[in-house]
């Protein structure tokens, strides 16, 4: 292929580095200190156990030693994957805070890892032997051993780009040159069988690699693992995945968007936007933005169908999160970063422990389902990785930099601090809704509190900088906000304030406070398919009716207040987000997706307007 364009030239928003962006007090800043604790938690040795092993520089375990089991036992064929996303969660969160104990935890992990490929001869780098792609090329039984290989290299590479440790990049590179000879002597065929299995990002890997770098052999390693059979199809307008394994999809599609921001080459762009719309715009989803079960993707008109105990892995919810996000810096749609927000609050924080930080590898959809928690040391699925990445990135989107300014594309309670043609800007974005805290996590008592629970959320955005700057600031406002308001010290603005689109503010700005106020309605989401079939939803947040059994209200299903009333929505200080059915045989209590840890809820009613 050949780069038609540089990649800056399609891109119209660009991301502010981690260190910019501080979490203040909120769910958010909650559920990262969750997991920064299990990163911390988790013995170093341990997280390296099967990189020493297969090196040769392990040493017999005692009996009663408590390793790391589950996916990860010496005997699994995926063992050593979760290494990988440890890293590229333990960089982030080091990116953002300079927290000196994960610091010096991720230095450790690193540099033992360079004593594993020095013995392995200087090249090899990965928890399994090399003998496992030979077994996949013979069709053998391997499961996933590129997508193993994969996560170990993608950590290194995150922690040079995020924190400059040439170390981790030189780990990488001496890899690329094994991987590069491995892969040059395939056929095109062979090579073609081999992208067939799951590979993970591995594309996206050698793209960034090739971005570092500009050394063509790592944009050889990029191209051949662009899968082909795939993209062709997908840009012909074929549906190729359907009842396909989504995961083994969707960073493929992340592999392509990478490519075309490092290349410019357009093709790449056009696969990436093909994926996008077969796999999101020509088939329906749940209410929580999930739309595969038992891992693969649900054919378009089969929902209702698929509603069991195995829908929404964990792992595609943040995938596609990382594929939008490729789409919104690529468009400024305000469409992809409402995507993001529905799979935010219905699949990130609806699928991690609120106290115990542990992942649910799916999310049940079934009627009277329970989440299934997994374990700190016993299991760590696919899922466990994805959910540490997810959950130490929170508020690194919400704000972009475009030709003209700022853009609020994510609501999460934080401080920004960025540079604008020479001049520091702080942004500072606090809610103010359900209970007002200051910084050091206390609450403000002397906030409105009213008579009732405000049916809005309110944020304020506080903007300083060091001197009088031109520039646009625009703000999202989400596709569940009809009727929202945006007021600059405190007067309303002027204008065009619609859900689903970016509000422009173009000034002079030094000192000023910015106030968004996004009605929350509770609204009846029909099943696609089943009209008589509903969900209940405020704002972006998913509510979960706590019963254990399939149940049909009496009501209007289009008129969700005849069906549910306000229910148990003041505690202490703060407001609570709870309902309870209206004039049913037998009472339900629903409360949000994200706050179900071990009832059973469900999700779907039928309703009899009778």
């Amino acid at each position: 292929m050949t780069a038609t364009a540089p990649a800056s030239a399609g891109i119209a928003l660009r991301a502010l580095p981690p260190g910019a962006v501080q979490l203040l007090p909120s769910i958010f800043q909650q559920r990262t200190a969750l997991t920064r604790d299990y990163l911390v938690e988790l013995r170093s040795d341990n997280l390296v156990q099967n990189h020493v092993l297969e090196s040769g520089l392990g040493h017999r375990a005692s009996r009663d030693e408590a390793l790391h089991w589950g996916w990860e036992s010496p005997n699994s064929l995926v063992r050593g994957q979760f290494l990988g996303h440890w890293i590229s969660a333990a960089a982030h969160h080091v990116a953002r805070t300079g927290d000196p104990e994960l610091r010096g935890k991720l230095e450790w992990v690193i540099a033992k890892l360079g004593e594993c490929q020095q013995e392995a001869g200087g090249e090899w780098l990965s928890s399994l032997p090399p003998t496992y792609l030979d077994r996949a090329l013979r069709g053998r039984p391997t499961w996933a051993v590129q997508y193993v290989i994969e996560k170990t290299l993608s950590g290194l590479l995150d922690a040079h780009l995020l924190l400059g440790d040439v170390r981790a990049l030189d780990l990488v590179v001496n890899m690329a040159r094994w991987m590069h000879r491995f892969t040059g002597g395939l056929g095109a065929e062979q090579m073609a069988d081999l992208v067939d299995l799951e590979c993970g990002h591995m594309m996206a890997l050698w793209a960034s690699l090739y971005g570092i770098t500009g050394d063509a052999t790592h944009r050889e390693l990029m191209e051949r693992y662009y899968r082909r059979r795939q993209f062709d199809a997908l840009l012909a307008g074929r549906d190729v995945l359907t009842n396909r394994h989504a995961n083994t999809t969707i960073p493929e599609a992340c592999g392509a968007a990478r490519a075309y921001e490092v290349t410019g080459d357009s093709t790449y762009r056009q696969a990436a936007e093909a994926y996008w719309r077969c796999a999101v715009e020509g088939r329906e989803s749940f209410c929580t933005g999930g739309q595969n079960a038992g891992e693969y993707w649900v054919p378009p008109g089969l929902l209702p169908s698929r509603l069991g105990a195995t829908t929404q892995e964990h792992c595609t919810v943040y995938n596609m999160r990382r594929l939008a996000e490729h789409l919104l810096r690529w468009s400024g749609d305000p469409a992809y970063a409402d995507y993001r927000e529905r799979a935010l609050w219905n699949g990130i924080l609806a699928q991690q422990h609120p106290t115990t930080g542990m992942v649910t590898y799916f999310l049940p959809m079934r009627a009277g389902s329970t989440k299934t928690w997994g374990s700190r040391t016993t299991d760590f699925w696919c899922c466990h990785g994805t959910l540490v990445q997810a959950n130490t990135i929170h508020g690194m989107n919400a704000w972009y930099e475009d030709g003209d300014g700022l853009v609020l594309a994510e609501y999460v309670a934080s401080r920004t601090t960025c540079e604008r043609d020479g001049v520091a800007v702080t942004l500072t974005l606090r809610e103010h809704m359900e209970r007002s805290m200051d910084e050091a996590g206390h609450v403000d008592m002397g906030c409105d509190v009213g008579t009732a629970r405000p049916r809005r959320s309110t944020y304020h955005v506080d903007v300083a900088c060091e001197r009088p700057l031109d520039m646009t600031l625009r703000l999202r406002i989400p596709w569940w906000a009809e009727g929202a308001e945006v007021l600059l010290d405190g007067e309303r603005i002027a204008g065009d304030v619609r859900a689903s689109t970016l509000v422009p503010l173009r000034r002079t700005w030094h000192h000023a406070t910015i106030t968004v106020i996004l009605p929350r309605r509770l609204v009846a989401e029909p099943l696609p398919g089943r009209p008589d079939v509903v969900s209940f939803i405020e704002g972006p947040v998913v509510l979960a009716g706590l019963c254990d059994e399939e149940r049909t209200l009496h009501g209007a299903g289009d008129d969700p207040t005849s069906l549910l009333v306000p229910d148990d929505e003041r505690e202490w200080e703060r407001w609570n987000v709870r309902f309870r059915t209206r004039d049913q045989e037998r009472g339900i209590r629903f409360v949000p997706l994200h706050e179900v840890v071990d009832e059973r809820y469900t999700l779907y009613f039928p309703y009899s307007a009778g």
